[in-house]
């Protein structure tokens, strides 16, 4: 039998703890995309707060009541969305697309699965009484801009059309995307189940244009040779207050980031996990 198959066989054995662990997954991003757009909301309306991204909102549970076990649960969470993930590199993309739609599929799962990995281990060292680290976008663009030119400005540039390209994908799936036949609404009043998939949609839309804003940076980086031009989601959340309708845009994704939170949580409930 293929290892393939082998694994497959295996989690179809096993499929509550996958359950168990994708729908932990989401629940956390649920959390941490909530605090994201709470804060972002206060800056908006002058409240206080700032834009921050997922390590910021870590950060703001470790300084709640009880922020050890918050970060704790937080970790596991996100290793379980790590697991999921991989899980999904590996086996589940090739029964939904083949060729190079289907190797693209499996490299973007695995990186996210890797960004889990960095982001459950940041929770943990912060637990442990680690100092916040800041997401310096910065600086890992300059690494890059350091190399051989044009050699780093390409791959700079091509790290910030990803990004760009997967914010207009999200887009597309925010618009388009079948959100009833992936989650299990069927038990919902038909309102409710509608004001799900609505603000599900616009959840996804709000992420989707900071993930725009911040590819946007990364590509003026690469352009300019400046790493100073890149920045991290939380900086591109920002950047939206310094636009011509600033306070009002930034208010505006705020809410919708809080959607998404909500759309996470939907999917914690109600995603259909594939096995």
């Amino acid at each position: 039998m293929q290892p393939a198959l082998q694994v497959r066989r295996v989690v179809r054995e096993h499929s509550g703890w996958l359950e168990w662990v994708a729908r932990a997954g989401y629940a956390t991003r649920g959390f941490l995309y909530l605090i994201i757009g709470i804060m972002a909301a206060l800056t908006a309306f002058g409240r206080g707060g700032e834009t921050t991204d997922s390590k910021g909102a870590l950060s703001e549970l470790y300084h709640q009541p009880f922020g050890q076990a918050l970060l704790l649960l937080a970790a596991i969470g996100l290793f379980g969305y790590a697991a999921f993930s991989a899980y999904q590199a590996v086996l589940a993309p090739e029964r939904h697309a083949r060729g190079w739609s289907g190797v693209a599929k499996r490299i973007g799962r695995g990186f996210v699965a890797l960004l889990h990995v960095s982001l459950g281990a940041y929770a943990l060292h912060l637990m442990q009484g680690g100092q916040r680290e800041p997401t310096d976008a910065h600086h890992g663009t300059a690494q890059l801009l350091s190399w051989s030119p044009p050699l780093g400005q390409f791959l700079v540039g091509v790290a910030g059309a990803a990004i760009v390209g997967f914010a207009l994908q999200q887009l597309t799936c925010a618009w388009r995307s079948k959100l009833d036949e992936q989650l299990d609404l069927g038990a919902l009043a038909g309102s409710t189940r509608r004001l799900a998939i609505r603000a599900s949609r616009i959840g996804i839309a709000a992420r989707a244009i900071v993930f725009l804003v911040a590819g946007g940076f990364l590509i003026k980086a690469a352009v300019t040779a400046d790493p100073d031009r890149a920045k991290s989601f939380g900086e591109s959340l920002g950047a939206l207050r310094e636009t011509p309708v600033g306070e009002p845009l930034l208010a505006a994704v705020a809410l919708g980031l809080m959607a998404f939170a909500a759309y996470e949580f939907i999917e914690a409930r109600y995603r259909r996990i594939a096995h």
